[in-house]
């Protein structure tokens, strides 16, 4: 059974930082691109930051360049995604996605920037 379960999201105040976690499982995780997406009330999902299959390759929307990393650990079967200077508008539930051949997707978990 496949199973992405995201962790690490919560409230935080503007310009403080989180780590979100993906732990992956029925698959084999070190064939999968990953990325992070998130999705704002009222708004559409959307790419956050993306990592090859090996770790070698990353991509970043520019909305959260030089201020979010997206890193992973295959042995772990875990993606990251640390997220530094965060600001009001990266409020959204923050997805974990896996892609190949095929797409999985986690169950989201919220993450909140307020004073």
């Amino acid at each position: 059974q496949v199973q992405l379960v995201e962790s690490g999201g919560g409230l935080v105040q503007p310009g403080g930082s989180l780590r979100l976690s993906c732990t992956a499982s029925g698959f084999t995780f070190s064939n999968y691109a990953m990325s992070w997406y998130r999705q704002a009330p009222g708004k559409e999902r959307e790419l956050v930051a993306g990592i090859t299959n090996t770790g070698g390759s990353t991509n970043y929307a520019k909305s959260v360049k030089g201020r979010f990393t997206i890193s992973r650990d295959n042995a772990k079967r875990t993606v990251y995604l640390q997220m530094n200077s965060l600001k009001p508008e990266d409020t959204a539930v923050y997805y974990c996605r896996a892609s190949r051949n095929v797409v999985y997707w986690g169950q989201g978990t919220q993450v909140t920037v307020s004073s």
